[in-house]
């Protein structure tokens, strides 16, 4: 790059513009130095948070008003003004005693024709800037995060074996013949991909401007790097890569972090992408009103949201309203309260019960209007066969579709599919349900594998079994599964299940199940005698797991001639006969309609001694066993 390339800072639309020109010399961390020229206007204020986030850049500001050489401009009413040329440790230090302000001064820096400054420094990417983590905590024993980086400003990448002359930009393919070459006989295959891995973002990938963090004593700390990569050999001889970082001047408590932050802080290598989670770095430490005070002095388009506020926006489920007390025809709002409770504290649950109780549409209902709408809900319906190649990820044939070849590829199940699209960035604050439909049928273990980790730590990540990514369930993904009691006891249910799912009984004996039908009759206008007769029904089952549900007789097709004889006949007796299977039980005479009719007849009415009187019963409890005769 040309030295006198000179580049310029435009304090706000249509304001003044700031000069100045990148240094060949560097700074004692190995940043590269900036000098303003003189002349050039900086804002009167700074924001609130500036002289506690950018600690070294605020001393800077107040130094130079205090020896006179920024002082109020008289040619910018409101402004201060540079008068003589000053040399700042870095293009961003020089942005900041400027704006007053945090800012990237790799890409605020600009030239006449509009180039960022990052885009003439050699051997960078293009593209935006992105956030890293680098971890130097216990490296040998040794944490170099309090030893080493915050104390000299700085960052390093142990490079022991790695021939010297590896400089920024090197392509992969060439490290990674480096890699072989060089660390042959000293590390796995595995090793060896993962440090080209490690080399090639320090080396290529990261560029100045760039956001990085690190993690020591449960604290998480931030900074910027500030230069071009170099190559040293310690003491011991061994070669280290390092670069230099402004770091922010406090940590901020690992406990504390976002959650959605913290399953990218818990992937397991010494260097991650961090660019999804980018915004909530840039707000820790800030509430919202300090961010619309910097929203403010940027003066951005106030129609446009700050991207720190839309990742940090609440995730929240709706609360149970009246009108859906009434579409579910349940007894109560409190009990969809509870469910509702029962979701945004575990995240996932599971309804169970008999056969016929509407565990299947109650969850679909409930998922919709909780996650406003049928495009954030996705089902899958488990088998004894499902696996997790089905459900999560694996590896199916594919038919190429130009070349008509058929080979295995990596293919994303429900679950991944759901969680891609809940993870989006703009998604983050929209519920998203995944239902599983008979869970109790498949094996469960077997179907989630490391996944099951992931469902009780949900501020972790883990690295799957066939893509090798790092992973964790979104916050905002939710999971809903039905189980039917009369295929399997939930007494079979095992202990890592119970503790990952709470479980919400739908049951002909309680409440919303046992009055459904009746308020389902009444908004039909239609007669309630099938409510009458399921109740009889359910009394003469001894096991609640096999008594019948409501939503057999909630179809049309039962209200039509002969519907209701059909239905039982064809759909409620063959499941009774399955459970009394070589009982020697008669089916037809304990739970035919005709016996049923004829219980009820007799309970209706009773005649007592004087004649004419008629005396009505009181009826049963539903769900009570009729008195022995």
């Amino acid at each position: 790059m040309d030295e006198n390339q000179e580049f310029r800072l435009r304090l706000s639309e249509g304001g003044p513009v700031a000069h100045g020109r990148l240094l060949p010399e560097k700074g004692s961390n190995g940043s590269q130095k900036f000098l303003v020229y003189a002349g050039s206007p900086a804002r009167g204020e700074v924001v609130p948070s500036f002289p506690v986030r950018m600690v070294s850049s605020s001393r800077l500001r107040e130094r130079l008003v205090d020896e006179g050489k920024l002082r109020p401009s008289e040619r910018w009413p409101g402004r201060l003004e540079l008068s003589e040329d000053v040399e700042c440790g870095s293009p961003s230090a020089a942005a900041e005693v400027l704006l007053g302000r945090s800012a990237n001064g790799w890409w605020e820096w600009r030239t006449e024709d509009g180039r960022a400054l990052r885009e003439f420094m050699p051997g960078v990417w293009a593209g935006p800037n992105r956030a890293w983590l680098i971890r130097g905590s216990n490296v040998s024993g040794i944490d170099l995060v309090q030893r080493l980086w915050l104390p000299e400003g700085r960052i390093t990448l142990a490079a022991s074996r790695l021939r010297q002359g590896v400089g920024q930009g090197t392509s992969k393919e060439q490290l990674r013949t480096f890699v072989k070459e060089d660390y042959d006989f000293t590390a796995t295959y595995s090793q060896q991909q993962d440090l080209v891995e490690e080399l090639h973002a320090f080396l290529s990938r990261f560029k100045p401007g760039d956001t990085v963090c690190t993690i020591s004593g449960g604290q998480l700390y931030v900074g910027e790097v500030t230069g071009s990569v170099e190559q040293v050999a310690a003491e011991d001889g061994r070669s280290n890569l390092r670069r230099p970082v402004e770091w922010q001047s406090t940590g901020y408590l690992y406990d504390e972090l976002p959650e959605e932050l913290q399953q990218k802080l818990s992937a397991q290598h010494d260097v991650v992408d961090l660019t999804s989670v980018q915004a909530l770095l840039g707000g820790l430490g800030l509430s919202d009103e300090e961010l619309a005070d910097e929203a403010e002095a940027i003066e951005r388009d106030p129609s446009t949201e700050l991207p720190v506020l839309t990742a940090r926006r609440e995730l929240a489920l709706p609360e149970p309203t009246p009108e859906l007390v009434r579409e579910l025809l349940v007894h109560d709002v409190e009990w969809l309260q509870e469910v509702r409770d029962l979701l945004w504290d575990e995240r996932q649950l599971v309804l169970y019960g008999p056969p016929g109780t509407g565990k299947t549409y109650l969850a679909q209902k409930l998922a919709e209007f909780l996650g406003g709408g049928p495009e954030q809900v996705k089902l899958v319906q488990f088998h004894p066969s499902y696996a997790y190649e089905d459900f999560f990820e694996g590896f199916r044939p594919k038919e190429d579709p130009e070349t008509r070849d058929v080979a295995f590829r990596l293919t994303a199940g429900p679950l991944r599919e759901l969680a891609d699209l809940a993870s989006r960035e703009g998604n983050r604050h929209v519920p998203h349900f995944l239902i599983i439909d008979e869970i109790n049928r498949a094996n469960l273990a077997k179907v989630f594998g490391e996944l099951y980790f992931l469902l009780e730590y949900r501020n972790k990540s883990v690295r799957l079994t066939y893509s090798g990514d790092d992973f964790a369930l979104p916050p905002n993904l939710f999971v809903i599964g039905t189980m039917n009691t009369a295929d399997r006891s939930i007494a079979l249910v095992d202990a890592a299940m119970r503790r990952r799912f709470a479980f919400v009984e739908l049951s002909p004996r309680t409440e919303p199940t046992s009055g459904l039908l009746r308020r389902w009759l009444a908004a039909q206008e239609r007669d309630g005698e099938p409510a009458e007769l399921l109740d009889a029904l359910n009394s003469r089952i001894e096991e609640p797991d096999f008594r019948i549900g409501p939503s057999y007789l909630m179809k049309p097709g039962v209200h039509r001639e002969g519907g209701l004889e059909r239905t039982w006949r064809t759909k409620i007796l063959p499941l009774l006969e399955e459970h009394h299977y070589g009982e020697g039980v008669d089916i037809e005479k304990r739970y035919g309609l005709a016996a049923l009719r004829t219980e009820r007849g007799a309970r209706r009415a009773r005649f007592v001694t004087q004649p004419g009187d008629l005396v009505w019963e009181e009826q049963p409890e539903p769900g009570a066993r009729p008195a022995e005769s």
